[in-house]
């Protein structure tokens, strides 16, 4: 993988663009990824360029030689008078651990089967003494933006052919319903956790999709459950062809598989919207970090690494320059 850093001076600010090319055996796929000033704020952290006040929003700002606790260069600014480093004005700003600490600790629980014990005793082999309440307390405040982040990049993106699906979740010692659904090809298109499996979640569910999907598809594959006919006839109309079928939506059975999977060792959720909350981002995570193939050829072991490798840092590197 190979990897170029350039400037787009074409608009009055500063856009950062990473590309990133990788080298298959089956062809070359070009990705590229528009972070806009998040390579700034890495330089920035390097001291090879200036911050913008985070106050006055003035660029007449100047280094200082002392660095904050964790190592963060700090500014000032001759306008409003103010000091600050790269976290002022972040939700990070008030946190004792770096930024990509904390990231790292919200994606290995998303990703993994990992409890939040689980994650405070990794990050304690690396020496961050981290109480689990604290990797608790951070899922809470930066998953929701772990997932409207990459909702963000999908916008738009979605095949012609929809699968519809809901599947049992275990919320309080009650089963809810999780709405999901995919392409043709297995993308996410969107994901909804509802207290009920009827025909206005249905409809909920669709105005989500559509917003999301931003155009309408030209068939859609549910189960025979009736409040899928009558939701799609109102949200999204009579010209698309609606099929109900229980082995066309094999593929959509197939992909709660996932989702599954990583809920049976939590145990269940002790409330709905930390529920939500994980399976909009899990779901979410796992999309954007899925390798797809091309024509349908198999992805060899080496190039879901390269992959993998190549996404896990674009998305830390994009997340702390959105949110610091």
């Amino acid at each position: 993988m190979s990897c170029w850093v350039t400037k787009d001076n074409r608009s009055s600010g500063s856009e950062w663009v990473i590309t990133f090319y990788f080298g298959y055996s089956f062809g070359k796929v070009l990705s590229e990824l528009s972070v806009g000033d998040r390579i700034a704020s890495f330089l920035i952290s390097r001291g090879e360029l200036l911050m913008s006040c985070p106050h006055c929003l003035s660029t007449s700002t100047s280094k200082r030689k002392h660095r904050t606790s964790l190592a963060y260069r700090t500014f000032f600014c001759p306008g409003c008078g103010r000091r600050f480093n790269r976290r002022t004005g972040s939700p990070f700003n008030d946190l004792q651990f770096p930024t990509d600490v904390v990231l790292l600790a919200v994606l290995w629980r998303l990703r993994y089967k990992l409890s939040f014990r689980d994650v405070a005793e990794l990050l304690l082999q690396r020496g961050f003494v981290i109480s689990y309440e604290t990797i608790r307390a951070w899922e809470f405040r930066f998953a929701p933006l772990v997932s409207e982040n990459l909702r963000s990049k999908r916008r738009g993106s979605a095949g012609v052919s929809w699968y519809l699906d809901e599947t049992c979740i275990k919320v309080g010692g009650q089963w809810r319903y999780l709405y999901r659904a995919i392409d043709r090809a297995g993308n996410l298109l969107d994901s909804m956790l509802s207290e009920h499996r009827d025909k206005h979640a249905a409809r909920r569910f669709l105005r989500r999709l559509l917003d999301t999907a931003g155009e309408k598809p030209l068939r859609m594959t549910t189960d025979k459950h009736p409040a899928y006919t009558k939701a799609i006839r109102w949200i999204v109309g009579r010209k698309v062809l609606h099929r109900q079928n229980q082995y066309l939506n094999n593929r959509m059975e197939q992909s709660h598989r996932s989702i599954k999977q990583r809920y049976y060792p939590m145990l269940g959720f002790q409330n709905f919207e930390s529920a939500s909350r994980f399976c909009s981002a899990f779901d979410e995570l796992r999309n954007y970090l899925r390798a797809r193939s091309v024509d349908d050829e198999p992805v060899p072991a080496s190039t879901r690494r390269e992959i993998f490798t190549g996404k896990w840092s674009a998305l830390m590197t994009e997340l702390a320059g959105e949110i610091s």
